[in-house]
């Protein structure tokens, strides 16, 4: 038998760069307010006991850096963060923050794409969240340190990432789990051989039904990780786009999502793309889907509409798509109501495969299985 590995990672809330991009989520929901003719697009850069905002936005209402700089530290101590060298209490907030370009306003104004750009979609048959399984098992184990911390496991800090290693016999069709990465943020006080037997016993649960006693565990491999977080390293937003979407198994665009309003096609056609992906394979018409939507800045309808499924071209799936579903800004930002989403719920453990999230539904699956 042929087989071969595919790995995935994931990261906590606590990772700096998610921390980015919690903070630019949070300012964005607070900017935008659930009016359709606010924009944002929010910028974050953390590191030792600084926070600084950076971005255009559009809004009726007066954005106080006050208020701005409470949201920022609601959501650092939401995270977890009150530690000597990140903490939601002592650090430096700075906001450079500032109207958003009267030429960009001119396309997005009326609901033209708010810039250029490729976005993809995926979806396979092989986990029941329809997204592949290195990054599904790979979200669900850092969730899992996550909520464990958030439950009162103290000796957890908030900084962790994970990657799982998945061994395939074909295409979709997963064997189990050849090792399991996993480092955490821990108390200083705890030995290395209980911070292991700690996070294994946290994550097994989420992995059980993969793993055999080949499977191997490489947790904190460098052994101790007490400084971690901003201090640790720098954070930005946007620089975990793989982990937002499909861990690599499946492409995707150049833009990020958070901090962004759902305008911006970086954002709303990724999600648009996915939702058409999934219902695809729950039609049970292809065992896996890929899509991919292009668009113009200032432009309301796609410029190219892409569809591969089982390693074929889809044109009859491509018309049904342009003929029934709006693809426009607008049209996507109805379809999915996303002026009244928080988009804080969408920032960690990935944009896509969560099932509370509107794209994830599936109501096409009658009309494409007859196609």
């Amino acid at each position: 038998m042929n087989t071969y590995t595919f790995t995935s990672e994931s990261v906590t809330e606590g990772h700096p760069d998610k921390v980015s991009d919690l903070i630019s989520d949070a300012i964005a929901d607070y900017i935008i307010d659930n009016n359709t003719t606010h924009r944002a697009a929010i910028e974050t850069l953390v590191t030792t006991n600084m926070v600084t905002i950076a971005g255009e936005y559009k809004s009726s209402k007066e954005i106080d850096k006050v208020m701005l700089e409470k949201i920022v530290r609601d959501t650092v101590r939401s995270i977890g963060y009150d530690q000597e060298g990140f903490s939601w209490k002592n650090l430096k907030f700075y906001s450079e923050l500032h109207g958003q370009s009267s030429d960009i306003a001119l396309g997005t104004d009326d609901f033209g794409a708010g810039d250029q750009g490729l976005m993809f979609g995926y979806a396979c048959d092989e986990t029941e969240s329809m997204m592949p399984s290195p990054i599904h098992y790979s979200h669900q184990i850092t969730k899992a340190l996550a909520d464990a911390r958030h439950k009162g496991v103290s000796w957890l800090g908030p900084d962790g990432k994970a990657q799982i290693t998945f061994t395939y016999s074909d295409i979709n069709n997963p064997i189990g789990i050849s090792n399991v990465v996993c480092s955490t943020q821990h108390a200083k006080d705890m030995s290395i051989d209980d911070v292991r037997d700690g996070v294994k016993d946290i994550i097994t649960p989420m992995i059980h039904n993969h793993i055999d006693s080949n499977t191997e565990f490489i947790i904190n491999p460098t052994g101790r990780f007490v400084v971690g977080g901003p201090d640790g390293d720098t954070g930005l937003t946007g620089r975990k786009i793989i982990v937002d979407t499909y861990g690599g198994y499946a492409p995707h665009g150049g833009g990020a999502f958070s901090g962004k309003d759902c305008t911006k096609v970086d954002r709303s056609a990724t999600y648009m793309a996915r939702y058409i992906a999934k219902n695809i394979v729950a039609s049970k018409i292809a065992s896996n889907a890929t899509v991919q939507l292009s668009y113009a800045i200032g432009i309301k309808e796609p410029t190219s509409i892409y569809i591969y499924c089982d390693g074929k071209v889809r044109s009859d799936i491509t018309k049904w798509i342009q003929k029934n579903i709006d693809l426009t800004p607008l049209g996507i930002i109805n379809k999915f109501d996303l002026f009244n989403i928080n988009l804080t719920d969408t920032t960690n453990y990935g944009h896509l495969g969560k099932e509370n999230l509107p794209w994830e539904k599936i109501d096409l699956t009658d009309k494409l299985g007859s196609l």
